[in-house]
């Protein structure tokens, strides 16, 4: 199931007016001051022409800076869409990103380590949806990938679930880098999310389209 972003499918339900933006607040309530100025005014010392010319100027300018954002705003969404369907054709491949994935009890998750050049040994943390560490491997000092089986050290098979992959750079005994390392997971699904682009995996993790760094057939 789905749980990060809100499901196309999902049952729709009661919209609520939009909130103002701050630049429709503060064109709201210049208009107000002004027309109060100008209905309250002293009739015998009015509000001086070239002063209220000058608010006048103001309020012309506040009005065409909130057209300006409603303008960008369309326009940024706009975009978003057309960046979704493009990507649309993302579905059903593997997309490589650092973020955790999910293990059907079976088939293996490719790890793509990245460790420190200066490091003697590696070593693949392996920890379970709650945190924890359930399994270290030792890998060559090498950016090749790595199929991760889902057996731990007696040979029998983890409970299908998310799992996360950290690399340990180590050298002279000592941890020289600590990193995420990116797997490949299928995405299933694109959606928007506000004005970015997001990438529903297998398993119903979520990760921003932008935050991808490779794409391969799923038969790879």
């Amino acid at each position: 199931m789905t749980t990060a972003v809100n499901s196309a499918a999902s049952v729709a339900t009661p919209t609520r007016a939009p909130a103002k933006t701050a630049e429709q607040s503060d064109y709201e309530t210049f208009l107000k001051m002004l027309t109060a100025q100008a209905k309250y005014q002293d009739p015998l010392e009015p509000l001086d022409s070239s002063e209220y010319a000058s608010q006048l100027a103001q309020f012309s300018m506040v009005e065409k800076q909130t057209e300006n954002n409603d303008i960008l705003t369309t326009m940024a969404q706009q975009m978003g869409l057309a960046n979704m369907a493009a990507m649309s054709g993302w579905v059903g491949m593997e997309a490589r990103a650092a973020a955790p994935a999910h293990f059907d009890g079976s088939t293996p998750i490719t790890v793509a380590p990245n460790p420190a050049a200066a490091s003697d040994t590696v070593q693949l943390v392996v920890s379970n949806s709650s945190g924890a560490e359930v399994q270290r491997i030792t890998l060559p000092v090498s950016a090749e990938a790595y199929e991760w089986d889902g057996l731990d050290d007696d040979g029998a098979a983890f409970a299908s679930g998310t799992y996360s992959f950290e690399v340990e750079s180590i050298a002279n005994g000592e941890v020289l880098l600590k990193d995420t390392a990116e797997v490949y997971a299928n995405v299933t699904e694109t959606q928007m999310q506000g004005s970015d682009v997001v990438l529903i995996l297998e398993g119903g993790s979520a990760i921003l389209a932008s935050s991808v760094t490779a794409l391969r057939s799923s038969d790879s």
